[in-house]
């Protein structure tokens, strides 16, 4: 059980190895002002103490959050940020490279964007915040594969490889590591190609594929071997320890021992990489145990246990205690071994790493059968508890690649999809355009015809109106026709008679003929004004009724005077000549007029009314004038009965005019073209 936390422990030093050569790649810039080169090289070294680097990395951050945010901006605050990292503080860090994500995104910056979220997925795995390490590695990777960038690609999926083993993600893990692989095949990059075949064989390793493991692990060792100049990061000792502890898993001690013994031999190994170097003197050290070789033991132990106690490595001293526990069990100084185990479990506690207490609580339980049933109690609930959180884990890593749709399909497949999708879309619009313009051509034609028989019901409005009319007319025809008779069998009548007695009387100079005659004068007189009233009555008519339409009109304006008590006065130009005036022009002033009397009625409360239709040249206007409460034209939305009257005055061409405000009325003018292009 212990092998798997010491694989994984070496994981966590290539990532950090491999973070750490941020710092290189960036160095390649141009000269910026004087104080902040200065300010950025002191937080570089490595010679001065620890708080003056900070203070001077944070001096070089201040001046840089106020520049423009340019490409020159970026790579300096990438600077910042390295620097941060390399001194371990990695909250400044995580400050620093969220800006970078703003300044990306702001700048349209796909490079840097994708450059950010990496380092943020870097933050997030070292602080153990795997599921948001996952995202950042997961958008990354999304704008890495929209740059067409192998080499940054391969890594975020070596990163996303080696989040999904320490889940024992295995399957998601050796996926992501052979991508990584495919991606990187022709390139140069060895350092992430022996990453990836490091994965691939601690995922072996953990299947208990373990030949499979040794195979990739020597993949990995002959490439550490191709590595010119110096081993900076000690490849080759790794890569020997990896098989060294496969070895060991199979109980092959001497194989075992030969691998760690030669890696040992790396020089400035202790200097370097002093972690590895105690993982490889504990290694030998159990390894003699178990073949009983205690010539150095358990000295050697005690090293290791020395080096990992000094660097503050809890998991390393946590393994080195349960070693000196089973070794001292082995030599039955069960005081020693119990010291040992609960010191490993004391500590597991206190780091609060769950592995490192099963691991504790496993050998308690094997050298102290008292509190076996404890310990293995203990051991359940926390496993549970484990493995609980592991599908969880697993269930997040999944939720977020679905949620970010950077599920990789092969290349071949990805493409077919893409061309179906596009043809699909294609043929979607085509068809949506297509729709469009049958269901516009559809609506056009429906607004036509609904003109058409709006038209036509006009029409026959003012039929119905006009066949009214001529009946009025024809009572009125029947009445003149009755007067003519009054006029020829009454007054006629009475004229023949006055005229006859008249002529009579004139033989007679008496005084009854005198009386006789002045009676009749007067009888004549008499008849004089009934002839006058009829002449008048008849005259008022002829110019009032010298056209149907007016006298429609004037049925109108008869029917509001006996709903509002406001007085109307009518002025028409007597000149124009109705009867050439277009039917559509009629109806539609005629309803103008209606609706402007009923809002009249409605809201105006007003006292007088003055209503003109009048011919100017070519255009016919009508206006409707009141002295009512009137009402803010700007602020009054347009109600039904102002849309109706425009939309009326619009099918005439007409050009439409209200003027009101608060106090003093409103006036409503129309002038309807009298040549237009409606037909």
């Amino acid at each position: 059980m212990k092998k798997y936390y010491l694989l994984f422990f070496v994981i966590g030093l290539l990532l950090l190895g491999c973070s750490k050569k941020k710092n290189v790649f960036f160095e390649d810039s141009s000269s910026m002002s004087d104080t902040l080169s200065v300010y950025l090289k002191l937080a570089n070294d490595d010679n001065l103490p620890y708080e003056k680097r900070v203070d001077y990395n944070k001096k070089a951050y201040a001046i840089l959050i106020n520049q423009e945010n340019d490409s020159l901006n970026r790579l300096n605050l990438f600077k910042v940020a390295n620097r941060f990292f390399n001194m371990n503080n990695l909250e400044e860090y995580q400050k620093v490279s969220r800006v970078l994500v703003e300044k990306s995104k702001k700048g349209k910056d796909t490079i840097s964007a994708a450059r950010a979220y990496t380092y943020l997925g870097d933050y997030y795995t070292n602080t153990s915040v795997k599921d948001s390490a996952f995202a950042y590695y997961t958008k990354a990777e999304k704008l890495y594969k929209k740059l067409n960038d192998k080499i940054n690609l391969g890594g975020i999926y070596v990163n996303i490889a080696i989040l999904r083993s320490l889940e024992k993600d295995y399957s998601g893990s050796e996926l992501s590591a052979i991508q990584a692989l495919n991606v990187l095949r022709d390139t140069d990059e060895k350092s992430k190609i022996y990453d990836a075949y490091n994965i691939l064989g601690f995922i072996s390793f953990e299947l208990k594929d373990y030949d499979k493991s040794i195979e990739y692990h020597q993949k990995a060792l002959n490439l550490a071997n191709k590595y010119t100049g110096n081993d900076e990061f000690h490849l080759a000792a790794t890569s020997l320890n990896n098989i060294g502890n496969v070895y060991q898993n199979q109980n092959r001690h001497l194989e075992a021992i030969k691998k760690f013994e030669e890696a040992l031999k790396d020089k400035n190994l202790f200097n370097d990489k002093p972690v590895l170097y105690a993982t490889l003197i504990d290694n030998i050290a159990y390894s003699k145990f178990k073949l009983k070789h205690d010539s150095e033991l358990p000295d050697l132990f005690y090293v290791s246990l020395r080096i990992r106690d000094s660097l503050k490595l809890n998991s390393g001293v946590i393994f080195n205690k349960l070693h000196l526990s089973e070794y001292y069990a082995e030599k039955k100084d069960t005081v020693k071994a119990m010291q040992f185990a609960q010191e490993a479990l004391k500590l597991a506690r206190e780091t609060k790493k769950h592995g490192d207490i099963l691991i504790s609580l496993k050998q308690l339980g094997a050298i102290d059968p008292k509190k076996s049933s404890l310990y293995s109690a203990e051991y359940i609930k926390i496993n549970d508890s484990l493995q609980s959180a592991e599908r969880k884990s697993k269930d997040k890593f999944a939720r977020i690649e679905y949620e970010t749709d950077e599920i990789i399909l092969q290349k071949d497949k990805l493409a077919e999809q893409n061309r179906n999708i596009l043809f699909f879309f294609g043929l979607v619009v085509m068809i949506g355009i297509l729709l469009f313009v049958i269901k516009n051509q559809r609506s056009k034609t429906k607004e036509l015809m609904l003109k058409q028989a709006q038209q036509k019901a006009n029409e026959d409005i003012y039929n119905m109106m006009l066949y009214q009319q001529n009946k009025i007319e024809e009572g009125r025809t029947n009445e003149k026709i009755r007067i003519a008779q009054e006029l020829h069998d009454g007054i006629l009548g009475r004229l023949f008679g006055a005229r006859l007695n008249l002529d009579s009387l004139n033989k007679r100079q008496d005084e009854d003929a005198i009386i006789s005659r002045n009676n009749y004068l007067v009888e004549l007189k008499n008849i004089e004004q009934d002839i006058r009233e009829i002449s008048h009555d008849l005259n008022r008519e002829k110019h009032a009724l010298n056209n149907n339409f007016i006298g429609i009109v004037n049925n109108l304006i008869e029917q509001q005077e006996t709903v509002s008590q406001a007085k109307v006065s009518f002025v028409v130009d007597m000149e124009i000549e109705w009867e050439k005036i277009e039917n559509y022009i009629k109806i539609n002033l005629y309803r103008i007029l209606q609706e402007a009397l009923l809002n009249i009625n409605k809201y105006a409360q007003a006292e007088n009314v003055r209503i003109e239709i009048i011919k100017q040249e070519k255009t016919l206007r009508l206006t409707v004038t009141d002295d009512g409460v009137g009402f803010s034209v700007s602020k009054k939305s347009k109600g039904i009965g102002l849309q109706n009257m425009l939309s009326r005055a619009n099918a005439c061409e007409a050009t439409f005019d209200i003027k009101s405000k608060i106090g003093k009325g409103t006036t409503i003018t129309v002038a309807f073209p009298l040549e237009t292009n409606q037909k």
